[in-house]
């Protein structure tokens, strides 16, 4: 019997030049705004940043306006498999499964984290593969937005659209999720902040800081 395929086929990067300007989903073709907004907060990162850590962690929040802030571009992973399907993430799980899912994500993570100066929030899972890993730590600067277990409930516990949590105790899920994932995200990131009950703009601030911080390198001793 012949696979129902809801999704449009995903280029390869052998398909896509790292340079090409155009994406399927509108995250990818968002205006951003300089830093000159933000005078007192300037910040320059060369290259791409990628934001990875736990679903309800805020990277798609933070990343928005943290690109704004550096003046690059914004991409969404989830939201470019989205487009590209014409259908939601939970729909390609019910059709293709997890299995199915995670494929298109790796063909995807690898083609984006090819392009430039872009800051990328990748699905909560992009780090379950060595290769997306991989390359993430050597394409970019990887920044982990690390958030309890409690906070993660805290903000999801309302969201239906997460198909991993469509069971009977959604909170234990979310342990257990954190508990696999969590050595991986350290792994793969150059640095990590604690994404608290702070809000987004203070939050990308601290971000920044530290960002800043790193840019100085370490204090002479």
């Amino acid at each position: 019997m012949e696979t129902i395929d809801p999704c449009t086929a995903v280029q390869t990067p052998a398909d896509t030049p790292a340079d090409a300007p155009a994406l399927a989903g509108d995250g990818c073709t968002e205006a951003c705004a300089t830093a000159d907004a933000h005078p007192a907060e300037t910040c320059k990162v060369d290259g791409s940043v990628f934001l990875v850590g736990m679903m309800g962690a805020g990277k798609t929040s933070v990343g928005r306006q943290l690109a704004q802030r550096l003046g690059k571009r914004f991409v969404d992973a989830d939201q470019e498999i989205e487009a590209r399907c014409g259908v939601s993430i939970p729909v390609i799980f019910e059709i293709e499964g997890e299995a199915g899912f995670r494929l298109r994500e790796r063909q995807v993570i690898d083609e984006l984290t090819a392009l430039p100066d872009i800051v990328l929030a990748t699905g909560g899972g992009a780090v379950l593969s060595e290769d997306s890993r991989r390359r993430m730590h050597e394409r970019g600067l990887v920044v982990y937005l690390k958030a309890s277990a409690s906070e993660i409930w805290h903000r999801t516990r309302r969201d239906r659209s997460r198909p991993l949590l469509a069971t009977r105790d959604p909170q234990q899920r979310i342990i257990e999720l954190l508990a696999a994932r969590e050595s991986l995200y350290a792994e793969t990131a150059h640095v990590t902040i604690e994404s608290t009950h702070e809000s987004v703009k203070s939050m990308v601030s601290r971000l920044i800081e530290r960002l800043n911080q790193r840019a100085q390198g370490p204090e002479p001793t």
